[in-house]
């Protein structure tokens, strides 16, 4: 069983996180997302809503890629993570040039840490590289439409969270 990792704050998960998620179950026989617990960033959701969000969003993908998706809370190395769960690949979102060169540096030192693990770039499809969950709290929070950004549940949860 070929298990990957994508590995992320989805804070909140946007439509870009959904489709690398999908793309990637064509890679992966389990597909781990792994939730990151990062208090640096400061999440708005917790990390339990968060798991429960990534769950209830990609329980139809999990049915129509016939991939075992699951969520993993995670606060150590990614790395340590990709291991912990056994995974063969850490798939990972390129958005922009920008996340290339971090997403460089990340995957000199993870395969110094473990040059077992591979890491597999994912160009987000056109429609999506916009879209950033930082950004997407911001238009929310100034009031603004999220639906081109994310899936109803997700903006419902957004604007109760906003009030």
């Amino acid at each position: 069983m070929r298990v990957g990792l994508y590995p992320g704050t989805f804070d909140p998960v946007t439509y870009g996180h959904t489709d690398i998620i999908r793309r990637a179950c064509s890679l992966v026989d389990r597909l781990v997302i792994g939730v990151a617990i990062n208090r640096d960033k400061g999440p708005l959701f917790t990390l339990e809503e968060r798991v429960a969000m990534i769950e209830a969003e990609c329980a139809s993908i999990a049915q129509e890629t016939e991939t075992e998706i699951v969520a993993h809370p995670f606060d150590n190395l990614l790395i340590d993570c990709a291991r912990d769960v056994g995974a063969a690949v850490i798939i990972r979102g390129l958005r922009t040039v920008s996340d290339f060169e971090y997403e460089f540096q990340m995957v000199g030192m993870n395969r110094s840490l473990d040059s077992t693990i591979e890491t597999v770039f994912l160009m987000a499809d056109a429609k999506n590289q916009a879209i950033a969950s930082k950004l997407v709290k911001e238009i929310a929070r100034l009031g603004g439409d999220v639906s081109k950004f994310v899936p109803p549940a997700i903006k419902a949860a957004l604007i109760e969270r906003l009030r």
